[in-house]
């Protein structure tokens, strides 16, 4: 699984959907796209109850100019855009923090007081509470749908999201920029244990650039169709 999940997960928990993962996706995406060492886009994850209507019009021009410019740019282009967007979101980038220092930092995090509660409200398809967004992200068990994993967003602090296990064990935690939930914004995924598991720069809504912990550029999400640095197609997303 977690070949796969780095993609979705800070994605969704923005967006405000839930994610249901199936083995048979797992082959089929793993097949198409090197292994993304995490469980973590989100990768979430702002329609659920961030939007960005004052743009709309443009974002859906741009978006559309973006879609087929990637597949029929030149190589160049495409190059210069994915340097741009490393170097912004690799710029005094921490991704060496010390186990101690980080577990520190999120030390009122570490475990999910809450967890039975949230369980039971994700796992009946709630998004939302007065105090916070949540999305849950699910496999399939003889047919039903398992909750075995969320994440949750403070609506007093939307620039973290954090991930949980099951039961409410932290497994990740997003760190998103201060210019959120205006565009474009990034957001920088860390494990518990303090270390960089990857990055992703939202141009829109629509469109956004990934990037591994060590930089290396991951794939462009045009809406539901993720693309390669050459602009061939990786994969594509139902979640959306």
């Amino acid at each position: 699984m977690k070949k796969v999940l780095f993609f979705v997960l800070t994605i969704l928990i923005i967006n405000g959907g839930n994610y249901s993962y199936t083995m048979a996706e797992e082959a089929e995406q793993s097949s198409k796209v090197p292994a993304v060492e995490k469980m973590g886009a989100e990768i979430n994850t702002s329609e659920t109850n961030i939007s960005d209507s004052k743009n709309t019009d443009e974002s859906k021009v741009l978006e559309a100019s973006i879609e087929y410019d990637w597949v029929n740019m030149l190589q160049l282009q495409r190059d210069e855009k994915i340097a741009k967007y490393h170097d912004i979101l690799f710029a005094e980038i921490n991704g060496k923090r010390s186990k101690k220092e980080f577990r520190t930092q999120y030390k009122d995090f570490l475990k999910d007081k809450d967890w039975r509660t949230h369980y039971r409200l994700i796992s009946s398809g709630r998004k939302e509470t007065n105090e916070e967004n949540m999305s849950g992200f699910f496999t399939k068990f003889r047919g039903q749908d398992i909750l075995y994993s969320y994440a949750i967003q403070p609506k007093s602090n939307l620039r973290r999201v954090y991930y949980y296990s099951a039961k409410g064990s932290l497994a990740y935690v997003d760190e998103i920029s201060d210019n959120y939930p205006n565009f474009p914004y990034h957001s920088r995924q860390y494990r518990s244990s303090g270390k960089l598991a990857g990055t992703i720069y939202f141009e829109t809504h629509d469109i956004q650039y990934v990037y591994a912990p060590d930089g290396k550029f991951k794939g462009i999400w045009l809406k539901d169709r993720m693309y390669d640095a050459k602009g061939k197609e990786l994969m594509t997303r139902t979640n959306w």
